[in-house]
């Protein structure tokens, strides 16, 4: 609601009357209120990651296997309704988006495609674009941000299949349960053993868009060891401090035993592993929610919020602050033609 008063001094500079006045005035509020409504990014069910670039940096950049391709974020967004992205510049990753209810629209340099349940579409790196929702169906999609030197191979062989950059697929719920598997396994945190199995996966994953006629994809599941179950620990407790001690007793190990095989499997130390965990979680909550970043360090049991937000920092390369600003939509949607 906007409470407008206007004092007129002169009523004879206006050749119109005051309602017409008053209605004009009412119409430009309403617009500031839809443009308002278009920059709102938050949807039930939704789900994103953004790997730390700290961990790209590090861990995958310079990797003999992983440099080549790595997701950089990943995500899932229901009935997205009012979902709407513009980038004048493009972004150092590439891009692709996946329909599969719903309707939107994505538009890379002067190219405008609609997009329906099935279509996927490739963003290349670089490329100015910008994509949204339909008002009335909104899409659900499935995207992934990613880069690597291999990258730009991979996607002019798929620019090669496209027309306009954009292509459809028969829906198979191997390649959905496939994107599950990368991004439970992302939940887990950035062990070296996860970054390779998950950007294996998705090689996979890509070679289901560009071969859709030969994708099959059989659905392995492996057992859980001691460091998998302690990890599922880590991440039901969240919202409390466990000590290295807590955490071996949940597998009944000794401390020093579970922090050795941990570190040997994962190549990080279990608590600056349920660190990474936490940090994860703090990174949706202010993607997804409104908490203020006291009141996320205490989600995540933490009652220094000044500690948490160092501990941030150090992590992601940003503050929780600006964080949020830089993941919130800036700009508006623009007028439908």
């Amino acid at each position: 609601m906007f409470t407008i008063e206007i004092v007129i001094e002169k009523m004879d500079i206006f050749m119109g009357s005051f309602s017409t006045f008053r209605s004009l005035v009412k119409l430009k509020i309403m617009e500031k209120d839809a443009a308002i409504i278009k920059k709102k990014e938050g949807f039930e069910g939704q789900q994103a990651i953004v790997i730390p670039r700290k961990i790209i940096s590090q861990s995958c950049s310079n990797d003999s296997i992983l440099s080549g391709v790595h997701i950089t974020d990943i995500g899932y967004y229901p009935k997205a309704k009012f979902h709407y992205r513009e980038r004048l510049h493009g972004i150092d990753q590439h891009i692709i988006i996946y329909c599969i209810e719903g309707k939107g629209w994505v538009e890379i340099g002067k190219s405008r495609q609609a997009i329906h349940p099935g279509d996927f579409i490739v963003i290349p790196a670089e490329k100015a674009h910008s994509y949204g929702a339909d008002d009335d169906d909104p899409w659900t999609i499935y995207w992934v941000h990613f880069k690597g030197h291999l990258v730009k191979h991979i996607v002019d062989l798929m620019l090669n299949q496209l027309k306009n950059y954009k292509g459809y697929i028969h829906y198979n719920d191997a390649r959905t349960k496939l994107y599950d598997e990368i991004y439970l396994n992302l939940e887990r945190g950035y062990s070296l053993d996860n970054l390779y199995y998950v950007n294996m996966c998705f090689w996979h994953f890509l070679t289901s868009f560009i071969f859709d006629e030969k994708f099959n994809y059989p659905g392995k599941k492996k057992s859980a060891d001691q460091v998998d179950l302690s990890i599922d620990f880590m991440q039901k407790n969240l919202h409390t401090i466990l000590t290295l001690e807590d955490i071996a007793r949940s597998v009944n190990l000794s401390a020093s035993h579970y922090s050795a095989i941990f570190r040997k499997k994962t190549g990080f130390a279990p608590i600056e592993y349920f660190n990474h965990l936490k940090i994860q979680k703090a990174c949706q909550f202010l993607q997804f929610t409104d908490l203020r970043v006291k009141e996320i360090a205490s989600e995540l049991g933490i009652e220094d919020q000044y500690y948490f937000s160092r501990m941030f920092s150090k992590l992601m390369a940003i503050s929780p602050n600006d964080y949020r600003a830089k993941r919130e939509v800036a700009r508006k949607r623009k007028p439908a033609e």
